[in-house]
């Protein structure tokens, strides 16, 4: 059985250099441990040794049981830079991970980054991604700068990514409001979650899914509160003409489409959205190697699920390797 996370992170060392070099928003100072700590506004991230050095995340990883890794950049995204500097970037970063996903192809793959402060570059990169490195999509985050997903501005991109057969994976980043989750970690506990939810609710009822059907749309952390919340967007389809105006079918049709990935470790959650996007629909993910991930969570969340045997095989690694042509 091939164990495929789909949900990860990695931070090239190359981009770490270009950020401590500069210019950059991004700050980096060392723990007492060594590690570089990426202060950006609103948050910061310590870049421990799995999100960093390849070498030891694959020994590390294939040692509790993970055979391949879907590699993406984490917050805060090149967007938080100036669109001259987002654009270098992101093509450092992507050539990066397309070297590992190359050189390390057993373990590894991975998804470009994109500079999305700059539409237009970001359609560029993209292409260059997908034609010229052999990445299956992008991560998105769930907004820009505070601009939505939803926004025209980023159509030409998802035109793009359409005529690419592109996987976009939308990963949650600072969320609208984010000042009133200063405390106890609810922005990336319960801010997050949101975020997703509100951008693929967006998404949706803009009728970006709808315009644009060949993009395989994937959701982090279990799509939010995507499933639990599903029927209520229904609800406003049939009472609210705007939530009909650019989709000619309920919002959960087009959200059971989606993917989710299991970075909710609770098996009644998994239940919950198996049940409404199906088995076929859901991928491993850990959120390694971030505090709030974990590898041995993924797997016994899985294990107790009750699916035949096939679908918790899909769930592990099938469901992915289909997805991004592996």
């Amino acid at each position: 059985m091939t164990v495929i996370d789909f949900h990860t992170h990695y931070y090239p060392p190359e981009y770490l250099a270009a950020l401590e070099k500069g210019p950059s928003n991004v700050h980096i100072s060392r723990d007492g441990e060594g590690n570089p700590v990426l202060h950006y506004p609103g948050d910061y991230n310590v870049a421990v040794a799995g999100h960093r050095d390849v070498v030891f995340r694959e020994s590390d990883v294939t040692a509790r049981g993970v055979d391949l890794q879907v590699l993406t950049l984490t917050t805060p995204g090149t967007h938080v830079e100036s669109p001259a500097v987002a654009v270098k970037l992101a093509a450092l970063t992507n050539d990066a991970l397309a070297r590992v996903a190359w050189e390390r192809a057993a373990h590894f793959s991975a998804l470009a980054t994109l500079p999305l402060n700059d539409p237009a570059a970001s359609v560029r990169e993209l292409k260059r991604a997908r034609r010229e490195l052999g990445l299956a999509g992008a991560m998105l985050f769930s907004n820009v700068n505070g601009v939505p997903l939803a926004d025209e501005r980023f159509w030409p991109l998802y035109e793009a990514a359409n005529d690419l057969d592109a996987v976009f994976f939308i990963h949650p980043t600072s969320p609208l409001g984010v000042e009133a989750m200063t405390e106890y970690w609810l922005m990336p506990l319960v801010g997050f979650l949101f975020g997703t939810t509100l951008a693929a609710a967006h998404l949706v009822m803009s009728g970006v899914p709808e315009r644009f059907p060949r993009i395989r749309w994937v959701l982090a952390h279990l799509g939010g509160a995507i499933p639990y919340l599903a029927e209520r967007l229904d609800r406003g389809y049939e009472a609210f003409p705007e939530c009909r105006a650019r989709i000619h079918q309920p919002p959960s049709h087009f959200l059971k489409r989606f993917y989710y990935d299991t970075v909710n470790f609770d098996a009644a959650a998994l239940a919950l959205a198996i049940r409404f996007a199906g088995a076929d629909h859901s991928l491993a993910g850990s959120d390694y190697p971030h505090r709030i991930g974990s590898i041995e969570n993924m797997r016994e969340s899985i294990a107790v699920l009750d699916v035949p045997e096939a679908e918790r095989q899909g769930i592990l690694g099938a469901n992915a390797r289909r997805l991004l042509g592996l």
